[in-house]
């Protein structure tokens, strides 16, 4: 089970935990083998004239150390704890990456619509997936994968158009980055619900589009 070692201080479900003491050679295997997550190992940060750099060599960056290196990142990512552990042993320093559109979809929005959905959801007593925050400012909800597909006919049900809303659905052929992948000086992606026995299984879109939608209309 994932250890929360430090929280930010906020509500319950929005606390946010730290993962400190462990490689991410560590944290990738465990990533395998106790969520069956596929990953892959993307850019990692390099000191450059005492500033930290992607291994990209583009100093404008806006990923830094936190995007796939190769082009074929699906055909990369293993499910095979092995594998892993030899990956991040050739780069000890590699960002984690998970491809989503395989054991799961991802559900991308603004932290501030983020957080005033995860507060409603909770009044609901509503069933929640993982959820990250990227240094970014985005929150990431972890639902079944079919999420992009169904997505763009969900929101039109609730009376919106699916580009009027800063919710963007990450399925087949995109990933997140995983704690504790770091994006240069700017921090790292942490847990805001951290992966627990209790929510292995994840939550259908049809479930977290709705309150996402309102939370993201709110926000406009």
């Amino acid at each position: 089970m994932f250890i929360v070692e430090e929280t930010i201080a906020g509500t319950e479900a929005a606390q946010i935990p730290k993962q400190r003491g462990e490689s991410l050679l560590e944290t990738a295997v465990r990533y395998v083998e106790e969520r069956h997550w596929d990953v892959f190992p993307g850019t990692w940060l390099e000191a450059v004239d005492g500033v930290q750099r992607c291994s990209c060599g583009d100093a404008a960056c806006p990923e830094p150390g936190a995007h796939p290196a190769l082009p074929d990142r699906a055909t990369r990512a293993t499910g095979s704890a092995a594998v892993a552990r030899r990956m991040w042993q050739a780069q000890p320093t590699a960002s984690i990456l998970l491809p989503t559109g395989r054991t799961f979809d991802a559900i991308s929005v603004p932290e501030t619509a983020g957080c005033l959905a995860l507060a409603r959801m909770e009044r609901m007593e509503s069933t929640l997936g993982p959820v990250t925050l990227t240094p970014d400012r985005r929150m990431r909800f972890f639902v079944l994968p079919g999420a992009s597909v169904k997505a763009p006919e969900l929101i039109r049900r609730l009376g919106w158009s699916p580009g009027s809303l800063d919710l963007v659905a990450l399925g087949e052929g995109a990933y997140v980055a995983a704690p504790p992948t770091r994006f240069g000086s700017r921090g790292a992606v942490q847990w805001v619900c951290r992966p627990t026995a209790a929510n292995r299984w994840l939550p259908d879109a049809e479930e977290l589009i709705p309150p996402l939608a309102y939370a993201c209309g709110r926000d406009r």
